[in-house]
């Protein structure tokens, strides 16, 4: 089993690690006790090194950062939200195939890297 690489952040370092990161990134918002996060999580895993240098990836627990999960209106779990120059640029619920993550990624580098 691979050591995991994407890195659990608390509400104190969101606005660092998410707003004020020059790239692109992605933060999964799940639970340890969430079946579907499980299998989200090597998915997210795989393509954190696929990405790596172009993206970033970090993870916020719910049931430890129940308010900062408030403040971004997650219902339900896992939750991904790709951020793009300090913003949201789209979100994926439940667990789906490692393309749909792949297709949000490259429109969030898009996102990143057009003027305006």
């Amino acid at each position: 089993m691979q050591a995991e690489t994407i890195k659990k952040i608390s509400g104190d370092d969101f606005q660092r690690s998410v707003f004020g990161a020059p790239e692109p990134v992605v933060v999964d918002f799940y639970a340890d006790w969430c079946p579907p996060c499980k299998m989200v999580s090597p998915i997210l895993e795989g393509l954190s090194e696929e990405y790596r240098g172009k993206v970033s990836f970090v993870k916020v627990n719910v049931d430890e950062e129940a308010e900062l999960a408030s403040q971004f209106g997650i219902m339900s779990i896992p939750t991904v939200v790709f951020f793009a120059k300090g913003k949201v640029s789209d979100a994926v619920i439940g667990a789906v195939p490692a393309t749909t993550y792949r297709e949000k990624l490259e429109q969030a580098i898009r996102s990143s890297t057009t003027v305006g």
